[in-house]
């Protein structure tokens, strides 16, 4: 009985040294060698317009900067770094977000914390491997393809071109792979609810998988707006087309 009552205690313990509550969020960010009263803009999107909006802005003193608010659903947003010649993109959710903001490379900046933006690293990291030989083969053949150019060089462009594709067509399938299992398995992942989203509006998707995979999904990501997005659309795929007959009346079903 002892133990149980130790248990709980800690428990409720733990729970109590939060700094949000239900709905909220705390974001906490290290911006180390950036200077004192640079701006630190939270951006987010107007639910009616899709227009990117400014909810909060704050400056960074002594290397560090924090933003609180309420949020009501987990949703792609971004920290626009006064200098920085791209946005950071992350999910704000409830709960203590952690960023670490790398001056030089924003796209190097890493958001951890919640367990949304935890999926969200993991996630990134592995198709960033996935993508990685058609990057290597950028990187390799720039400069050939620009001297190809310059010189009209037709054979080598086009060659490029064709190695090029064939990468393409490859890792544009290996990564649909990765969408569709992480989408399978993971039911409690925003990532997912974004991923069906996608494969909804891609015309070559089976709709009947499609709806079987959202089906799977938490009750609180088919209610978030992708959520309830995706519903709509797998709704009107059942709806017969315009101008169809209906099925006779007393006709087997």
């Amino acid at each position: 009985m002892k133990k149980i009552l130790f248990l709980l205690t800690a428990s409720a313990a733990i729970i109590s040294c939060s700094k949000v509550k239900d709905g909220e969020y705390l974001i906490t960010g290290t911006a180390k060698g950036i200077e004192n009263g640079k701006t630190i803009i939270l951006q987010g999107q107007d639910p009616t317009t899709r227009m990117a909006v400014a909810l909060d802005t704050v400056k960074v003193e002594n290397g560090k900067f924090e933003i609180k608010g309420k949020v009501t659903e987990p949703a792609f947003h971004t920290l626009i770094l006064q200098g920085a010649n791209q946005p950071f993109p992350f999910i704000l959710e409830t709960g203590e977000i952690n960023i670490e903001i790398d001056k030089d490379s924003i796209h190097k900046s890493k958001v951890s914390g919640t367990y949304n933006n935890d999926e969200y690293s993991k996630f990134n990291e592995d198709i960033t491997k996935t993508q990685k030989s058609l990057v290597d083969f950028q990187k390799k053949n720039t400069t050939k393809m620009q001297e190809a150019q310059k010189a009209q060089d037709t054979a080598t462009i086009n060659g490029l071109m064709k190695q090029y594709m064939e990468i393409q067509t490859e890792v544009q399938a290996n990564s649909k792979k990765k969408y569709l299992a992480y989408a399978e398995s993971h039911p409690k992942s925003y990532i997912s609810v974004l991923i069906i989203q996608g494969m909804i509006n891609d015309p070559s998707n089976d709709i009947k998988k499609t709806e079987s995979i959202f089906n799977s999904l938490d009750e609180s990501l088919k209610n978030t707006t992708p959520g309830k997005e995706i519903k709509n659309r797998l709704g009107q795929a059942k709806m017969p087309a315009v101008g169809a007959s209906a099925p006779p009346v007393g006709s087997a079903k």
